[in-house]
């Protein structure tokens, strides 16, 4: 069967929610590592794919490759795991406690900025040719969105960081609908399928995605960008968290998990 009921993929979504609960600190750290330097990459495509064309449109479209290489691979995003993991805990998994999931969140936060800081300086380091010359025209992009998404932000006060949290609520809806739809199909064409639609439009639509900017903005940081880590870090990175996990529990985990798992079989991940 090529596609599940909604009843059968909310099932899915507890059973890897409490999978990922009990997965060894091993091996959430190399998955989100992994999540986090492939995530990187696409998005370090994109940018220079929307900079030799001018199309922004042509980097959307092509950067959930990424997102799709990642999941097809069974690696973990923290946008993916603050969607999945507490429902595990709602549906009072056997073993599943909130200090279960907070230790997940903890772990794939660290591998995903891990994996996208090394991206950073690698990508810097072919940027510069080893920080010997200035950025080139993609570098100097990046540097000028660290900027914008900071500062910028910043310049608005207030307004400007209840903008920056609803981007970061609606990128994670529509990030973690990509999540569900790699559950939603049973065969690779239509799990891919599933998954660009969404992460094409958070992509293009500027929103606020927490691992993208781990890779956006310490580059931006080593390519001459006008900001600090302050900048970064309090008008950027914790309300994008923030923004993420509301938008991935509340619009995605909470309302499929209400509306449909009153006709979901219950099973066990193990």
């Amino acid at each position: 069967m090529a596609y599940l009921a909604p009843a059968e993929f909310v099932t899915k979504m507890i059973d890897a929610g409490e999978s990922k609960v009990f997965m060894s600190n091993r091996d959430t750290l190399i998955r989100a590592y992994m999540a986090g330097a492939i995530l990187a990459l696409a998005a370090a495509f994109a940018i220079t794919v929307t900079v030799q064309t001018g199309q922004p449109l042509a980097g959307a479209i092509l950067f959930p490759v990424g997102f799709c290489l990642l999941y097809l691979l069974g690696f973990d995003l923290l946008t993916g795991v603050f969607t999945l993991v507490p429902l595990a805990l709602i549906d009072k998994r056997p073993g599943v406690t909130m200090s279960g999931v907070l230790r997940n969140w903890g772990l794939v936060f660290v591998g995903n900025f891990a994996g996208a800081l090394s991206v950073a300086l690698m990508m810097s380091i072919i940027f510069t040719y080893g920080f010997t010359v200035e950025p080139n025209i993609v570098g100097q992009k990046i540097g000028t969105i660290g900027e914008g998404r900071t500062v910028g932000y910043a310049a608005h006060g207030a307004a400007g960081m209840l903008t920056l949290f609803i981007r970061g609520v609606l990128c994670n809806w529509m990030v973690s609908t990509g999540v569900v739809g790699a559950m939603v199909s049973t065969n690779v064409t239509g799990k891919v399928v599933a998954m660009w639609m969404p992460i094409m439009l958070f992509f293009y639509m500027g929103f606020e995605h927490s691992i993208v900017n781990m890779y956006l903005f310490p580059s931006g940081l080593m390519l001459g960008g006008n900001f600090s880590i302050y900048d970064y870090m309090v008008w950027n990175e914790i309300p994008t968290v923030i923004g993420n996990l509301v938008g991935g529990l509340a619009f995605v985990g909470l309302t499929l998990y209400s509306t449909h798992i009153r006709t979901a079989p219950k099973r066990s991940a193990y």
